[in-house]
């Protein structure tokens, strides 16, 4: 760590918002259903534990300003927007924002039928992430989403009107028993609406889901390499970037600059049920972080916060407790190269080995043998500048990241 200036290490910060009106069957986030009857009190609540976890983590920022914040669900779109007034002027107070800071939140065009998108931008919430699937009303009842095509493609006009320079929408494919012009009926629908970031992303079947105790029909090798092949070469045509793996850029401008940040190693906060997140701490600033037993030494750090709502939201003696770090760890040197690949591979232009020196505190030459291999098996594009996978590289990454565990 000694090697690692944590001043040059951007930082950004995360919020989750853990409640949504239903939970989606193929859904493997920490996401709670909302109950029918929630009081407004436990919004009231969840904030005020938001604000006391940032307060507790203020010391880690070590001066930096947030370049990025990302608000993810759940659902983020069902907490009122008079408690993201609250929560931002406050968040503005303690934390030191970049002036040009990219703030995201996620959004269910189910809950955004009249959204107040102006309070939005006025709260500083400047890039929207929707989360659509399909616009194909039979694949949405079978997603178990809460929309329909139409409040969808509303959502995505409503946000631009309203002034939303960046709308990302959220599409999936090799849905059960799509066929290839659905899906491409999907992609050229959320580009028309107004897309001008689209993250487009296969159908996985995760554990702990509906999805995996009852798999559905999903489509086969042949077809799931035909819809990839021909929605890539549409998004192109259409002129958005393959940046990285299942994200596609309308502008060079247009990529998510919190998402930019994991996948280049930098460092992130993390307020909210189940949050996680990285920070890097050196020598010299150590002793600046006060009496913290869990900081009893310079290293990069992982932690995470309680995964229940009721959890987090703690009380003790009528009073609100402090949200607790369950996890809590340092990653180990060993780690750090597997760590660093299995982000920064992901961005089909790679990073500089500059990033890697400085963002993990080791050497090129550790890792030497294993580059050199790899750019003659074709999967990595030789350069004493850059590291970066070849379009080969790009479909077997998981071929790549065997070799550095």
């Amino acid at each position: 760590m000694n090697n690692i200036n944590v001043l040059s290490i951007p930082l950004a910060l995360y919020i989750h918002i853990p409640w949504c009106v239903k939970k989606c069957p193929y859904c493997d986030f920490n996401s709670h259903e909302q109950p029918e009857d929630m009081p407004y009190a436990m919004y009231e609540e969840y904030v005020d534990a938001l604000l006391l976890d940032a307060r507790m983590q203020q010391p880690l920022t070590q001066g930096r300003k947030i370049g990025s914040i990302f608000i993810g669900g759940g659902t983020p779109s069902l907490l009122p927007i008079a408690q993201y007034q609250r929560l931002f002027s406050q968040l503005r107070i303690i934390f030191d924002f970049a002036s040009d800071i990219e703030v995201t939140m996620e959004a269910n065009p189910g809950t955004l039928e009249h959204a107040p998108f102006a309070e939005y931008l006025e709260v500083g919430i400047n890039r929207l992430s929707i989360g659509v699937q399909s616009f194909a009303a039979d694949k949405l009842v079978t997603l178990g989403r809460i929309h329909n095509p139409e409040q969808a493609v509303t959502a995505i006009k409503a946000a631009r009107a309203a002034g939303f320079e960046r709308v990302n929408v959220d599409l999936m494919h090799g849905l059960p028993q799509q066929t290839l012009p659905e899906a491409m009926y999907d992609i050229q629908l959320a580009h028309d609406a107004g897309a001008t970031h689209i993250s487009w992303y296969q159908l996985t079947i995760e554990p702990n889901t509906v999805f995996y105790r009852s798999q559905p029909l999903l489509p086969d090798e042949d077809s799931l390499a035909d819809i990839e092949q021909a929605g890539q070469a549409l998004l192109q045509r259409l002129g958005y970037d393959n940046y990285e793996v299942s994200a596609w850029a309308g502008a060079s401008d247009m990529s998510c600059r919190h998402n930019v940040n994991y996948w280049q190693f930098g460092d992130y906060l993390a307020i909210g049920a189940g949050a996680h997140g990285k920070v890097s701490i050196a020598d010299k600033v150590l002793n600046s972080l006060g009496d913290n037993e869990l900081l009893a030494h310079s290293g990069i750090y992982r932690f995470s916060k309680s995964r229940l709502p009721k959890d987090y939201v703690a009380q003790s003696d009528g009073m609100l407790s402090a949200p607790k770090m369950v996890g809590w760890q340092t990653i180990a040197q060993d780690e750090l190269v597997s760590e660093f690949m299995l982000n920064a591979l992901r961005l089909h232009s790679g990073v500089d080995w500059t990033i890697f020196e400085a963002r993990t505190g080791l050497t090129y030459a550790i890792i030497a043998n294993e580059i050199k291999a790899l750019v003659e098996k074709g999967l990595l594009i030789q350069s004493a500048d850059r590291l970066q996978p070849t379009l080969l590289g790009q479909r077997y990454l998981n071929q790549i990241l065997r070799a550095f565990l």
